[in-house]
């Protein structure tokens, strides 16, 4: 399997849990994240982990939400829905509960299409919340 190109069927995203999806997608996010800070030089090597925390924290995905939100194809929105509607054991203490929620779900959203092999919408997503967002 060549997991770098993954096209998953219907019947596996579907087994899938939506806290699974999200685990998956914080991982895609995160790449994508330190990729770009690399890439466009925001950050020195000795800022590069902090400013990586800033765009990946709860807070930063909420923020990210609200950009992307609008653009959600009806699929994707209930893909959305499921994720923001997972039920974690756990909200970290620095987390706002609704914060988490909305993070979860853009994970979980970024999961599923990272599975379906859509890179160009993940690309096309990412670009729009790092042109669009206010960043802490």
């Amino acid at each position: 399997m060549d997991y770098f190109h993954l096209s998953a069927t219907p019947d596996q995203l579907a087994a899938l849990s939506n806290l699974g999806l999200a685990h998956l997608g914080d991982g895609v996010y995160e790449l994508m994240v330190r990729s770009y800070l690399c890439l466009e030089g925001r950050s020195t090597n000795k800022g590069l982990h902090r400013a990586a925390v800033g765009y990946v924290s709860a807070a930063a995905q909420a923020a990210a939400v609200r950009t992307v939100l609008p653009l959600l194809t009806p699929e994707e929105a209930e893909v959305f829905r499921r994720g923001r509607n997972a039920s974690p054991h756990t909200v970290p203490p620095h987390a706002r509960r609704e914060d988490y929620a909305a993070a979860t779900a853009l994970e979980a959203l970024f999961g599923w299409l990272w599975l379906r092999g859509e890179t160009g919408r993940l690309n096309q997503l990412f670009a729009t919340i790092m042109e669009e967002t206010q960043w802490p």
